[in-house]
């Protein structure tokens, strides 16, 4: 383990993340409030501790897969820990576990918060300061993308060396360059995200949201996270602001490969297999859930059926979390098919969470190829996507992520269960937590939080949420003792 590279490379994410402070510390200047020196007092212990890590450049400066996986499992846990302590110093969330649990839940995009509707002041999320919505927010932002793929396309290094750490950090059974340097793909990659979130603002505003509400809303949408600076969600805004908003969260839940390629002109590589079965699970959901709600006089109109429906399957298949309806009063029929997507998940390359469309497809295909081989034995058949071969190594590689997401599922359900709620509460936690989604159902519905739980299950829940957000891997390989030997 090369233990100098991974200390150079906490170094620069701390000051970085120094940096990211900048944005809630100017929001405090612009609405003038105290909790400006929380953020700052933060960002000097970045720096400080930063700068220290720097100092003395290691003798060897190779990144092997093993030292990727542990600096973005190390570099996710050290941000989180840093970025809870504006809420901590300020008093908005006095509870350390409490405010580690929100940070993490911002910087995985998952939205899960245990803020509920009266928690300060009695006005819920309404009564927090504006720079403390505004750094819930924009964690859902850095985290979206990947804040080491950010700091790749500045950071020191080069060739395969950052590959493994994008490897690492990116979700999707493969991660592959768009263009041949691994620096200039991560530029490529957080300018089309930077543009799509300036669209969408644009869009936002167009429609008569207030500056600061358009870009939280728009933070939180293009990382796919769904912090809500209101306590109703997106109940309070207008139906344009609400479809704007719904047109989104499946935008970047689309392979950001797909935009650049259709920046690129390269028409025939937009629609692939994975953005094709994504697009027809969420036509096909939106559909079933449409005539259930409306049949059951559970939404009068059809147009406020269809409307509701297509946000509320939109915003948990891309793993966002926002609500304009409490989906947790739905039929069980509803209510059934948002479980069934909430592991589902986004397309492999985006900044939604869950299981990725892309490894249901290898499953799949991989189950139809057995098949035919019980029939035909002597047949060869290589399972294939797109026209291109899907190597083994790829197929064994989603193989071994579906029994560790399992296992670390079924564990994590047998220790939240002795907090005593009930199993739909317990399930649906988890996996609203392991899948980066936010809302699960009943206690921890659109209505409710994660604020009863006591603090050994939001343990848990942190470390499900990094999981998810890392792809398993990363963390379950911290817990590996072959890992830290040199």
């Amino acid at each position: 383990m090369n233990f100098s590279i991974i200390k150079r490379v906490l170094g620069w994410l701390l000051l970085f993340e120094a940096i990211f402070f900048l944005v809630p510390m100017i929001t405090a200047i612009v609405y003038r409030e105290t909790e400006f020196f929380s953020f700052m007092i933060t960002m000097f212990l970045c720096i400080i501790l930063g700068v220290a890590c720097l100092i003395g450049k290691p003798k060897n400066n190779t990144i092997y897969a093993k030292e990727g996986f542990v600096i973005v499992a190390l570099c996710w846990i050290v941000l989180s820990l840093f970025g809870a302590l504006p809420f901590v110093f300020s008093g908005a969330i006095p509870n350390y576990i409490d405010a580690l649990f929100e940070t993490v839940s911002g910087f995985t995009t998952t939205g899960s918060s245990i803020i509920p509707p009266t928690y300060a002041n009695g006005l819920g999320v309404e009564g927090l300061p504006k720079c403390i919505l505004m750094w819930r927010s924009f964690m859902h932002w850095i985290g979206g993308m990947g804040v080491l793929v950010f700091i790749i396309a500045f950071l020191p290094l080069s060739g395969a060396r950052n590959l493994h750490i994008m490897k690492a950090e990116s979700p999707g059974p493969v991660v592959s360059k768009i263009v041949p340097k691994v620096r200039t793909t991560a530029l490529i990659l957080y300018v089309i995200y930077f543009v799509l979130t300036l669209i969408q603002f644009i869009f936002l505003l167009c429609g008569g949201m207030p500056v600061f509400d358009a870009i939280n809303t728009s933070f939180a949408t293009a990382g796919t996270g769904g912090f809500s600076i209101k306590s109703d969600g997106m109940a309070g805004y207008s139906s344009y602001l609400q479809i704007v908003v719904t047109v989104f969260m499946l935008v970047f839940s689309i392979n950001f490969n797909s935009y650049y390629m259709l920046a690129r002109g390269r028409w025939k590589e937009i629609i692939t297999a994975e953005v094709k079965w994504f697009l027809i699970i969420v036509a096909t959901a939106i559909g079933l859930v449409t005539l259930n709600v409306f049949l059951t006089d559970t939404i009068a109109s059809f147009g406020g059926a269809l409307k509701h429906s297509a946000f509320s399957v939109a915003t948990v298949i891309s793993t966002t979390g926002f609500a304009t309806e409490d989906f947790n009063l739905w039929p069980s029929f509803s209510k059934a098919i948002l479980v069934l997507i909430m592991f589902v998940g986004a397309c492999a390359g985006s900044t939604g969470g869950g299981i990725k469309v892309s490894r249901l497809l290898i499953l799949g295909k991989s189950a139809s190829n057995e098949m035919r081989k019980m029939i035909h034995p002597k047949q060869v058949r290589r399972l294939t996507i797109d026209g291109k071969v899907v190597e083994d190594e790829v197929v064994r590689s989603v193989y071994a992520f579906f029994i560790a997401y399992i296992a670390i599922f079924v564990v994590s359900l047998l220790l939240i269960s002795l907090d005593g709620h009930n199993l739909v509460t317990d399930f649906t936690s988890v996996a609203a937590t392991m899948n980066n989604i936010g809302p699960g159902l009943d206690v921890v519905g659109p209505a409710g939080s994660f604020a009863n739980f006591s603090w050994g299950s939001k343990l848990v829940f942190i470390f499900d949420m990094l999981a998810g957000r890392l792809e398993v891997f990363p963390m379950l390989l911290l817990f590996a003792p072959g890992t830290w030997k040199k």
